[in-house]
């Protein structure tokens, strides 16, 4: 029986490594997560955003860059064919690229079901074959037949997506329901059925509908910090619609604020000739004190970072 590696703990690496992305701020690479929110939100137009983007190499939503593009592998469970190619094709005349030029690859399957062992190996055997940089499945709940509600019965499912990930080196994306009426309720709690949705994610993007019916994007990750939200509009596009970025009259459109803890800090501290404390670090770069901590300690191992009695400056090069 072949035994599970160890190491001594004062050998561990003392610096994490540099988080990376797939879709800059948005989408960590190979990451799996979810795409939430309540019905008419938008949840596929922006998986099939993401979709564009990866494929074509170019902004997400017109604004959030793509690190790494690559093949896409999108099944579609809910909408028409001839929809889908509608949705894409609105976005593509957003974005200014041709639908025939990407390498969009579309599950035309009737139905897949996750909870069937003979269409997991199917999905498998069809990402090892593709070798897809990203994998989009919407909706959940067109892919099973179990109880949303019950851990043991998600758990297996989300595993083997886990495992997909994992094994192939790929992001897996999954469109995934809110409850109803659940918009006062915090967005990665509001997702339907088990809490195994929430705690699965590596990157989450949520979708929901203001006091004044406007879309906002709220954005979790697991190891970086979330963003400020983003206001969404659905704009017709030719005979199709694209989500676009609503411009504010105080930040313009092209302005992206930095999105991983050590660009915060960054930005945090370049933003002042004098030290920072970690107080007001921490409102500055809103993070989690622990996590702050962790990449302080990192920085300053890197030789970024200079602690003193007044606080945190950046290291002058």
């Amino acid at each position: 029986m072949s035994q599970l590696p160890v190491q001594p703990a004062w050998r561990l690496a003392d610096c994490p490594e540099q988080l990376r992305w797939l879709v800059e701020g948005l989408w960590s690479e190979e990451a799996v997560g979810i795409i939430g929110g309540e019905p008419k939100c938008g949840k596929s137009f922006l998986a099939l955003d993401l979709a564009v983007a990866v494929a074509a190499g170019i902004p997400c939503l017109r604004r959030f860059t793509v690190s790494r593009p690559g093949r896409v592998l999108l099944y579609p469970a809910e909408d028409a064919l001839h929809i889908v190619r509608r949705r894409l094709e609105g976005i593509c005349a957003a974005a200014g690229v041709a639908l025939s030029e990407l390498d969009i690859q579309v599950i035309t399957a009737p139905s897949l079901r996750l909870d069937l062992e003979a269409d997991r190996r199917r999905l498998e055997e069809t990402v090892a074959r593709l070798k897809p940089r990203l994998l989009v499945l919407d909706p959940f709940v067109r892919l099973h037949r179990i109880d949303e509600n019950v851990s043991g019965d998600v758990a297996p499912l989300l595993a083997f997506l886990r495992e997909l990930q994992r094994r192939h080196a790929i992001a897996v994306v999954l469109v995934h329901h809110a409850k109803k009426g659940a918009g006062a309720i915090r967005a990665g709690q509001a997702l339907r059925g088990s809490s195994e949705f929430h705690a699965w994610g590596d990157s989450n993007l949520y979708l929901r509908r203001d006091s004044n019916d406007r879309i906002v994007l709220t954005v979790e990750h697991r190891a970086a910090a979330a963003m400020p939200g983003v206001t969404l509009e659905l704009i017709q596009r030719g005979n199709a619609l694209a989500l676009e970025p609503v411009q504010s009259d105080h930040q313009p459109q092209h302005h992206v604020e930095p999105a991983s803890v050590d660009q915060r800090i960054t930005a945090a501290l370049a933003d002042g000739e004098q030290p920072r404390p970690f107080s007001e670090l921490r409102t500055a770069c809103r993070v989690r004190t622990t996590t702050l901590y962790e990449r302080l300690a990192a920085m300053i191992a890197a030789g970024l970072v200079v602690k003193s009695a007044n606080g945190y400056s950046l290291v002058s090069r």
